[in-house]
């Protein structure tokens, strides 16, 4: 009994864990940069800070999420030359990232042209 119990408890915490992951996604289109972001549930998180580095970790700026779940800021090419790593965290240990590469974004900068 004690190891089913266990064994129930730690799936629901797996589960509860899982539940609530925050998805980042981001992309540059006509020379800006938008953020995406949502929990696994498909809810939109409505408060957080997005911070933006640079290759070298350094941060370029911290802008706070709108209430739709989303940012945007431009692009500036002299300084994502080297890629951009996008930060977001929503609070209480909600918190993902992604990766705009330099080839994502000679790629959409490429589009534009």
């Amino acid at each position: 009994m004690k190891t089913g119990l266990t064994a129930f408890v730690m799936i629901w915490w797996a589960t509860v864990s899982v539940a609530h992951q925050l998805l980042v996604f981001a992309f540059v289109e006509d020379g800006t940069v938008i953020v995406e972001t949502k929990f696994s549930t498909g809810k939109i998180p409505v408060s957080g800070d997005v911070r933006v580095l640079d290759a070298q970790n350094a941060v370029l700026m911290t802008l706070e999420l709108q209430s739709d779940g989303t940012v945007q800021f431009p692009l500036d090419p002299a300084l994502s030359a080297q890629g951009l790593l996008i930060e977001v965290a929503t609070g209480e240990g909600h918190d993902n990232y992604w990766i705009l590469t330099p080839d994502d974004i000679a790629r959409a900068t490429k589009e534009t042209q």
